[in-house]
């Protein structure tokens, strides 16, 4: 399993778990970075699914620093958590598209 992973050492469960399984309709707070507090201020901008944060991952090409400044000016994520989400992003996006 940790071949899978570009860091597994450094990877966290929740960012494994959901790197293996595709994304379907998870949850925003299924996504590293992302949990009850992040998760609702993100609900309450209607956005309630992972795919919903991948889309904004894309629309912004994949840039570290524009989607860590949509995803901190949206629901107010530390840098931690916007790098933990960005990092899960990127993997899954490369093993699954």
């Amino acid at each position: 399993m940790s071949g899978y992973f570009e860091n597994a050492a450094m990877t966290s469960r929740k960012h494994m778990q959901f790197c293996l399984e595709p994304m379907g309709d998870k949850s925003a707070q299924n996504l590293p970075g992302i949990g009850r507090v992040l998760g609702g201020r993100l609900q309450a901008s209607g956005i309630r699914h992972a795919r919903d944060i991948e889309g904004h991952f894309l629309v912004f090409n994949q840039n570290q620093e524009r989607f860590g400044s949509w995803l901190r000016d949206t629901c107010g994520a530390n840098a931690k958590q916007q790098r933990d989400c960005y990092n899960c992003l990127r993997e899954w996006t490369k093993n699954h598209l």
